[in-house]
Order: structure tokens, then sequence, then C-alpha cells
């Protein structure tokens, strides 16, 4: 069986850190998210691959090539324009036959679910999750083990089963995708094309995710993927770890990284190739340090994704942080991350502030960003690719490219 990718857009809400490369390939736990997707179908006995591309899909092309270093088959096709779920699948009509399972490249499954998926041989499977409040999802209604109606945003929902965007399909679905016409929002929406087969009396069934399921559409929620991924890793230590460190946990280091005297982690943490760690640093569990990455003296990092290339100077705080490539931290660059009222934290998605839900965020930090010494960063700020500050300078929410 053939597993589709979705991985076509560029992911708006994750500005900035999408501004050089697609979301599907933002590292969590030290590997670009679909990857890990990619795994999770590779543990369940899937060898072939398409990937839907489009936006930044070099970037994609370059790391995965034709798979074969994963030991798979991968191909591609090019999606021209964005214009809804059911016309991404429909670029797959060419490349599959029979049976095929869809995925996000922007969601962590399990190999558990995509099992279940492949067993089963229905006309269409939809995967659904038991949610607390429905009435905020497009949830289905059913009868007899079988899906007999999708609706979206229901004010009073006929059950808890909210669409998770995981299908397996049998290639009559692109019959349906040719007849889907426009939504409201201006969309060739699979749901639609889901109906009608539902109509027509196809057999189209669901399947309860039991197991980790995760949507990544905003930045702070790859810190949740973060934490689920590496509880997972092992304690493989491929770098030099000096005299009078102390390592708790599961740590992962990788090759050419350097731990230098004094340093103390708590995993699970995961540090990448050719990094220079400390000495006297303090790093917290769920942590993921990219490669080529400098944690200098008497910084501490707590539950934070520091991507490849960053420098975090000496007198350091990072907490509940996304920190993106080749930024630079002056000496005493502190990041809050925690009201004092303890409420929840608001920070910035499309120009707009809303609530994350989360107690405890610090900084959403961009691409080459650098900070100036004793910069202090406020809760939930988002700062943009190549911005900077002066030194001793107060950064609040947003701060403009330079």
């Amino acid at each position: 069986m053939k597993v589709v990718i979705l991985a076509a857009g560029e992911g708006t809400r994750m500005k900035p850190l999408t501004a050089s490369k697609p979301k599907v390939m933002l590292p969590i736990a030290n590997k670009p998210m679909m990857e890990h997707t990619i795994d999770a179908a590779v543990n369940a006995g899937v060898s072939e691959f398409l990937i839907v591309s489009g936006y930044r899909e070099d970037s994609i092309i370059n790391y995965f090539g034709d798979g074969s270093g994963l030991g798979i088959s991968i191909e591609y096709v090019h999606q021209e324009e964005q214009l809804g779920t059911a016309n991404a699948i429909g670029y797959a009509k060419e490349f599959v036959k029979g049976h095929f399972i869809v995925l996000n490249g922007d969601m962590l499954v399990s190999t558990e679910h995509i099992s279940h998926l492949i067993s089963r041989t229905e006309d269409a499977i939809i995967s659904v999750k038991e949610v607390e409040n429905p009435s905020q999802f497009g949830v289905i209604e059913t009868a007899d083990y079988k899906v007999t109606r999708i609706i979206e945003k229901p004010q009073n929902p006929p059950t808890n089963l909210a669409n998770a965007g995981i299908y397996l399909f049998d290639d009559i679905i692109f019959d349906y995708i040719d007849r889907t016409g426009k939504s409201k929002r201006g969309e060739y929406e699979i749901t639609d094309s889901l109906q009608m087969m539902i109509d027509d009396g196809c057999s189209v069934g669901y399947e309860i995710l039991t197991s980790e399921w995760i949507d990544i559409g905003r930045p702070w929620d790859m810190l949740d993927a973060n934490k689920i991924l590496l509880d997972k890793i092992d304690n493989t230590r491929e770098g030099i770890i000096e005299p009078y460190t102390t390592l708790n946990g599961n740590v992962k280091v990788g090759r050419n990284t350097i731990i230098r005297n004094g340093a103390y982690i708590i995993g699970p943490v995961v540090i990448g190739d050719n990094c220079d760690i400390g000495p006297n640093c303090f790093i917290r569990a769920s942590t993921a340090i990219g490669n080529n990455v400098h944690i200098g003296n008497a910084v501490e990092v707590k539950n934070s994704i520091i991507m490849d290339g960053t420098k975090i100077g000496h007198l350091s705080y990072l907490g509940d942080s996304v920190i993106g490539t080749a930024c630079n931290f002056g000496a005493g660059t502190k990041v809050a991350n925690l009201r004092h009222d303890n409420r929840n934290i608001k920070s910035m998605v499309k120009g707009e502030l809303v609530d994350t839900g989360r107690r405890k965020l610090g900084v959403i930090m961009g691409d080459d960003v650098h900070t100036g010494i004793n910069t202090s960063i406020n809760i939930g700020t988002v700062m943009e690719p190549g911005s900077s500050t002066a030194p001793g300078e107060i950064v609040m929410y947003k701060r403009k490219t330079n």
C-alpha cells in the first residue's frame, strides 16, 4: 500500500519559522516533522510514498531524495496552487492504484494507527479523535459502525468524534474529487467528496485514534510534539563527554560534539552533531539542540527547540521557546516564560494576538536573529527573521524586521 503525504503548504500560522523552509521540514527532536511521519509508516510496513509538495519543495527533495537512504521509494508531485485538501489529494491520481493512505506531513501519528488503517477494506476510512469540545471541529455522525454524515463545527454535535485528517481511500475517491465544487471558503474540501460517496451508498467507515496524535498547527505545538518524541530517545553518546559533567536520564549526543566540564543535563535531551556545550551550563528536560549549536558558560535552557547553527552566549536563560537557525544570543539575554498572574500566555499568529492555552511560553524566534547583550524578551514574543536588538533592549510580543 502506498502512502500519500500532503506537504505543499507554507504553514502561515507557523511564521516566522517557515520563512526559509516549509512547515513539514521544521525540526522536532532533531528531525523534520515529516520524517517522523514517514518513520511511523515504514514501521507499519509501508515502503512506497508519494509526497505532494509545493512551497520551498527543494528543501524536501534535497533532504529525502528518492528515499533510498531510508530504504524506501519516494516519488514527488508538485501542487501548483493550494486549493484545499481534495485538490491536493487529486494530484495523486496517476500515482496510486487501489487502496492508499493519506497523511499530513505536519501531524504526528503512530505506527499502530497506520497499521489499523492498512487492515481496513472499505471504500474510505476517516480517522477520528474523541474530543471534549466537538463543536470546534468537523465531526462525523455514525450508524452501524459507518459514517452517515460529516458536519463542520456543528452547534449540537451528534458525536464527539472529530475528523483528524488522516484517511484510507480506494482509488474511487478520484471520481468524487473530480465532481467536487468549491466550498464557501473557495477551496475543494475532501469532506465534500466523502459526503458524496456516503450519499451514493459507498462504504465509508471510521477508525478511532487511541494512540498519540498531534496536529502541529502553531509554533508552540512543536513543543508538545517534541516532548512526546524525546520520551522515546535512547542514550547514544557519540561525542566527547569531559570529566565532571552530569548527564541524568536519556541524553543523546551526536558526533563531534563536546560536553564540557560542569555541564548538568537532565534528560530526555537530544544534542546534534558538532555542538559545543558548556562549561558550567544547565540543560533541562525536553530540549532538542540541533547541529553546530553552541551553549555557553552559565546558560540555562529548558523545554526548548534550538535549530542548527544557533549560539546562546554566556549568562543567558531560555525556556519554553522555539529558536530558528543561525541565531545569536548576546551575553545576558533573558527570555521570560511565565506571567506573574499565572494566566495563559498570548502570542501573535498571522498578525493577531491569540490565547496559546499555555501557562509557559517564551519566544518564537525566526532565523538569523541577533540579540544585544542583556536583552530581555517578554513572554509569547515573536521575532522576525533577520531582526536584532540593541544592548539592554526589552522586546514585547513582536518585532518587525529592521
